[in-house]
């Protein structure tokens, strides 16, 4: 309990000093805890280039000695505090309004000053894979980086899982440039953008994300434990943390369910055969990074990568630091054919982790050198996930700057296997503290640490649910309760807070029958969740892929995230939303559903009648419905149902959806029965 209270201690001070009040913290250290700090330190998220919510009160924290006096200026306006016992301090400045760049200057035991600080708009950007997607695996990503970024400033959480709430968070800001967007997550930098242009100030970005991961792992444990439906998400995580049996059982279970899915690796024949050292014809050329898939190959399997690298002679003899990114799933990696480092499933969230080898220094020379590297892919996308800036060599001494290492490499297929196909239901979860699907790691390692930071936001993006197909009866408690917990941990009841709803994906072997889908039920829990106040919807059901969990048309979920942003937060009068169904009529063997938010009108993507309609009698079996628009009126019946009693749209995990109103957003899916709903007993694989 310790962490905890912790935490609610420096939430207290923030929320008093806010208040205009000040107040000295007992300390909460342990005996053996670590020593009080020895001199002024801040929270990360205060440095060079920060962006400070315009129009709120600038709230700073950090460290000192026990009882030290701290001073911080800013634009002229001065605020002090008084550490506490255990070192910590908190303060608040007068609110700026948006302009810069500004200097910070905070007086402890020891000056701190930064610089090029500005008062615009903070977001946090938060969720799964598909708002961790980057940039450059977006459509028109590499394009839209180039383009540059000016205005925005991007601060990266590290992933980071944690039994308790952490106190700190590591980062820094960033200024946007082209490398460093094109790393970065694709849904925020265009919602940033469309934020910066439509209202001329600076915007910061905070990101925390991370892939194949649940809500509930960025949930408070409070939160959870409070409601009697989610507990026994947390008592699953305690069992396993508690128990090391369990977790070595529950860690068994899982490697046996993954031989058994995925594709496994029989051998690396391409070493025999000399392809670390380019042996062998058949060499095609591939942009690197980027995942195979993209570039139009569309297979599990092992490829080999190649490029030269020229180094200089005064690198010749000297040990090199090799970085290579992310690479999806397994790599071995070769210099001059040499073997010098390989990623296998030992590796935590293998297909994440950035790969950086040493180079010794007998393989170094001047000249030509050859990297290499065989990357296996068992399920999903395979090959370099990381960023361009993320691929380099330079002197491991770091006395030189680095070569980059993107752009054009050679590869060669060794063994082509097709995609896999998994049973993603019996797939075992939850393994302990260090298991990012497990209850509340997220939240303790990346979001409690921010939130003690006391950052004043605009508001949140939210892009997840995909971890959560399968458990929609579940989400439509967890959601809400995540949205109020967050609010409550950083002192803002009324934090907008923006979300995307589940695009069209249904990859299963077996399709759901007609008018089910546990993506259409995972889509209606999310909408359940609009009853929570200063909330908004992006609806995306016509920008996926069908195929691909991770579809890259990231630029128009960023602007429909920020049309949200203009009407809910900013208070602009536009459409900001598709046609939202109001009531449903029966008019002799039709069904009449009537639409607001048409905006001009209803229309379809296609300019032929409406698609995506199910109608169903009283024995409650679906049809495929004819459709047609009388203004803000959609007419649906079939011929096999004379006597209609309910009506579905874009209903199911990768439906036909081509309603829309005159400012050309698409209409959300719904349902106008309340029958039970059959949940396809499928869930979806871990987003990587």
């Amino acid at each position: 309990m310790k962490t905890k209270q912790q935490l609610e201690g420096f939430l207290l001070l923030a929320f008093l000093t806010s208040a205009g009040l000040s107040l000295s913290l007992p300390a909460l250290a342990e005996p053996n805890g670590p020593p009080p700090p020895a001199e002024t330190r801040v929270a990360p998220l205060i440095g060079d280039h920060m962006i400070i919510q315009r129009g709120r009160l600038v709230r700073l924290a950090g460290t000192d000695r026990p009882g030290q006096i701290v001073r911080a200026t800013l634009a002229g306006r001065a605020a002090t505090a008084k550490s506490d016992a255990a070192g910590r301090w908190a303060l608040a400045l007068p609110a700026l309004a948006a302009g810069g760049p500004f200097e910070l200057s905070i007086q402890g035991s020891r000056s701190l000053i930064f610089g090029d600080v500005w008062s615009g708009e903070v977001w946090l950007a938060s969720g799964q894979s598909n708002m961790e997607l980057p940039l450059i695996r977006s459509f028109g990503g590499q394009e839209a980086a180039a383009g540059g970024c000016p205005g925005i400033r991007f601060f990266t959480v590290p992933q980071k899982t944690s039994a308790t709430p952490g106190a700190d968070v590591d980062g820094k800001w960033q200024v946007c440039d082209p490398l460093l967007a094109a790393g970065f997550s694709a849904a925020a930098f265009h919602f940033g953008q469309d934020i910066h242009r439509a209202l001329g100030v600076p915007v910061g970005i905070v990101q925390a994300t991370w892939g194949g991961t649940p809500a509930e792992a960025w949930t408070p444990r409070a939160a959870l434990t409070a409601d009697p439906a989610l507990k026994p998400l947390v008592d699953v995580l305690d069992a396993a943390e508690h128990d090391p049996q369990r977790r070595a059982d529950l860690a068994k279970a899982l490697a046996d369910w993954e031989a058994k899915n995925f594709h496994q690796d029989t051998g690396n024949r391409g070493e025999k055969l000399g392809f670390a050292r380019g042996a062998g014809g058949g060499w095609a050329k591939m942009e690197i990074p980027q995942v195979w898939e993209n570039a139009g190959l569309a297979i599990d399997g092992a490829v080999w990568f190649r490029r030269e690298v020229t180094l200089p002679e005064a690198w010749s003899g000297h040990d090199l630091a090799l970085s290579l990114g992310a690479i999806d799933d397994f790599d071995v990696t070769y210099w001059n054919g040499e073997r010098i480092g390989a990623t296998g499933a030992e590796t935590p969230m293998y297909y994440a982790a950035p790969r950086h080898y040493p180079v010794p220094a007998h393989l170094v020379k001047a000249g030509r050198n050859v990297v290499a590297v065989r990357v296996f892919d068992h399920f999903g996308s395979g090959g370099f996930a990381g960023t361009p800036a993320q691929l380099s060599v330079a002197p491991a001494d770091g006395g030189a700057a680095a070569l980059p290492l993107g752009g054009t490499w050679l590869y060669k297929i060794e063994r082509r296997l097709p995609p896999a196909k998994a049973d993603w239901a019996s797939r075992p979860t939850a393994r302990g503290a260090d298991d990012p699907e497990s209850a509340t790691v997220l939240w303790n390692g990346m979001l409690a640490p921010l939130a003690a930071a006391g950052p004043s936001l605009a508001g949140v993006i939210w892009y997840q649910g995909e971890s959560n197909v399968g458990r929609a009866a579940q989400y439509r408690t967890l959601f809400p309760t995540m949205i109020r917990a967050w609010r409550a941990a950083f002192q803002d009841p009324a934090l907008p807070f923006l979300f995307v709803q589940l695009p069209n994906f249904d990859d299963a072997p077996i399709k759901a029958p007609l008018g089910q889908g546990d993506w259409a039920e995972l889509r209606e829990a999310q909408v359940a969740a609009l009853r929570e106040p200063k909330t908004a919807m992006a609806v995306t059901l016509d920008v996926g892929e069908g195929d691909n969990l991770h579809p890259r048309n990231k630029r128009e979920v960023g602007r429909r995230l920020a049309l949200a942003a203009f009407k809910l937060v900013y208070g602009r009068d536009l459409p900001a939303e598709g046609p939202s169904f109001l009531t449903a009529t029966r008019a002799g063997e039709t069904i009449r559903a009537r639409f607001g938010g048409v905006a001009s009108g209803l229309v379809t993507s296609d300019a032929a009648p409406p698609r995506g309609f199910l109608i169903a009698g009283a024995d409650r079996v679906w049809h495929a419905a004819n459709a047609h628009i009388e203004r803000d009126v959609v007419v649906v019946s079939s011929p096999e149902v004379r006597d209609p009693l309910a009506i579905r749209y874009g209903w199911g995990n990768d439906p036909p959806n081509t309603l829309r109103n005159g400012a050309d957003l698409p209409a959300a899916p719904f349902r106008t029965d309340d029958w039970p709903l059959a949940t396809a007993a499928t869930a979806e694989k871990p987003a990587k």
